[in-house]
């Protein structure tokens, strides 16, 4: 009750005095509108009157004055040049006395016109004169009587009374609208927490500080709001795959890549998200605050998992990132597989070599076994030989380092020259080529166009029938054009077609090594094509024989007419 009288009691005291100073004010600005109108009206009528009077003779100017003071409502003094009154409408003139002593009649003598303001005694009225100097000599002076202020009150007294009334009721029903308006909505606030029961003195300060405080909280939200959907828009378009964990295992956040890879229940309990039992032990492993990393295999694909701690008061909470290391660990097995191939395959003519040589040198073979075992050192050696320079160009392959070499060259040229060095081996093996090569300019490496040719065309010889056909095409397509070599050979398993191109691999090792294949010619092929921007095809059935296709495009090899 005493935070509404308060409240009330300053409305009202408020209001009402607003409303009086509005009325004094108001008072206050229409009495000086008045004085000044009715100023402005004095100055005129003397202009006026002085105007006429000046051009006027003195007959017409004595009929003129007096007619004028009767209709006047201003009083109308004519006065000579020596001071004395020669018509006044308001008194008589005898009882008049000298007026050149008066102020206005002598500012008007001496500079024309003059203006004086004299209050009565009684301080009730205030009395006006305008004083204009006649050009026939003498003085017009136009005077009136207005209230003064309290002169204006006192005769306004029983309208002050009946206003100041008016002005109290409307103070009085202002305030008491204005108090419940700002009582109802407190009332209404929610104060049943025993501790909230506060009376108005307390209430201000209260609400003063609950104020700056939810503006403190509104715009942290905000900034938080800010930074996460900053946040959301980084990690959702990351590659990368990210989980926070709580300290409780629960996931606060998984971007989109995480849940493309672990899966989408990215809501409640670590294990909801994944049950791979790498996955488990990295998140738990951080949780209990150490740093865990490990690899995953998933959907065909290897990811690498770094769970890391992030330290509470007395709990972990966990971070685990996740990366996608197919390519590297691919890579990896291949470099590793490489290694052991290569150790492989170069102990294996090495150990023939040493063999044969190990005896000759011992002196165990006949002399006429000589030249036998003279010529399985060779042959190996021919074999080692090969084997290494293939191996030199693989590796320049992988390296990238043959940017630099590349030319204009003619690819129907290559062709034509490859099947002229393989002429005489397709020959003894009863082995027919067939070509039909298109006019093709290219910009490539020179070497390596030859030896993916020469590689594709000597396997369609070592791995044909007696009797066989191999056929070379070269065409040229609007995009670029296509190399083709087909065989009707013996033709590739299906279940070995995916890995042909792989290094060292051989679907019948015992052949190739009659042939003296180094099991590296199709991954050459293979590099080569990917150096010139080229799309290999294999096409192959048992028994019936191998069509592989090289197409070109535009992009990364550039045909020229």
């Amino acid at each position: 009750m005493k935070m509404k009288n308060r409240i009330f009691f300053s409305i009202f005291s408020g209001s009402l005095i607003a409303l009086i100073l509005c009325l004094v004010c108001v008072t206050g600005v229409m009495y000086n509108a008045m004085t000044a109108e009715l100023r402005e009206e004095i100055r005129n009528e003397a202009a006026i009157v002085s105007t006429t009077l000046d051009s006027l003779e003195d007959e017409n100017a004595q009929e003129y004055i007096k007619k004028a003071g009767q209709i006047s409502d201003n009083r109308i003094t004519l006065i000579s040049s020596d001071g004395t009154v020669l018509y006044d409408n308001c008194s008589k003139v005898s009882e008049m006395g000298n007026h050149l002593d008066r102020p206005e009649i002598a500012e008007a003598m001496d500079k024309g016109t003059g203006t004086a303001l004299r209050a009565s005694d009684t301080l009730g009225e205030h009395t006006y004169y305008c004083a204009v100097r006649l050009k026939k000599g003498g003085v017009i002076r136009i005077a009136n009587t207005t209230k003064s202020v309290l002169g204006l009150l006192s005769h306004l007294t029983l309208w002050l009374i009946l206003i100041g009334v008016l002005i109290f009721v409307i103070s009085l029903l202002m305030a008491g609208i204005l108090t419940r308006s700002i009582i109802r909505p407190i009332n209404e606030l929610d104060l049943d927490a025993p501790g909230e029961n506060l009376t108005y003195d307390e209430l201000a300060p209260l609400l003063s500080r609950m104020d700056k405080q939810n503006e403190k909280i509104n715009a942290q939200i905000e900034r938080l709001s800010e930074q996460k959907s900053e946040l959301s828009c980084i990690t959702g378009n990351m590659s990368e795959g990210l989980v926070i964990f709580g300290s409780g295992g629960t996931i606060l956040s998984a971007n989109a890549a995480a849940q493309r890879i672990l899966g989408n229940n990215a809501s409640g309990s670590y294990t909801r998200l994944c049950r791979d039992i790498e996955y488990l032990e990295a998140v738990e492993t951080a949780l209990r605050g150490d740093c865990k990393s490990t690899l995953l295999e998933k959907n065909g694909r290897i990811y690498s998992l770094t769970a890391s701690p992030v330290a509470e008061t007395k709990k972990y909470s966990a971070v685990l990132f996740i990366v996608d290391v197919t390519d590297r660990e691919n890579a990896e097995k291949m470099r590793r597989e490489f290694s052991a191939n290569v150790s492989h395959e170069l102990k294996t003519p090495l150990t023939s070599i040493m063999g044969a040589a190990e005896i000759i040198e011992k002196g165990i073979v006949k002399k006429e076994d000589i030249p036998h075992f003279a010529g399985n050192i060779h042959s190996e050696a021919v074999r080692l030989l090969a084997l290494i320079e293939d191996i030199i160009k693989i590796s320049r392959l992988d390296e990238g380092g043959l940017s630099q070499e590349f030319e204009e060259v003619f690819l129907d040229d290559i062709c034509k020259s490859v099947l002229s060095e393989l002429s005489e081996k397709a020959q003894k093996q009863g082995i027919s080529f067939e070509s039909s090569l298109d006019r093709v300019s290219v910009w490539g490496v020179k070497p390596v166009l030859h030896e993916m040719v020469y590689n594709l065309c000597d396997n369609g010889i070592a791995y044909n029938n007696k009797g066989g056909k191999v056929e070379l095409n070269l065409e040229k397509t609007p995009s670029g054009c296509i190399l083709k070599v087909s065989d009707n050979g013996i033709g590739i398993p299906p279940e070995h077609q995916a890995r042909i191109f792989e290094r060292f691999y051989r679907v019948d090792k015992s052949h190739s090594k009659e042939t003296g294949g180094t099991g590296l010619g199709l991954s050459i092929v293979k590099h080569g094509a990917a150096l010139h921007g080229g799309v290999i095809s294999l096409q192959s059935e048992t028994g019936k024989g191998t069509v592989i296709s090289i197409e070109f495009g535009k992009k990364g090899f550039d045909t020229k007419k």
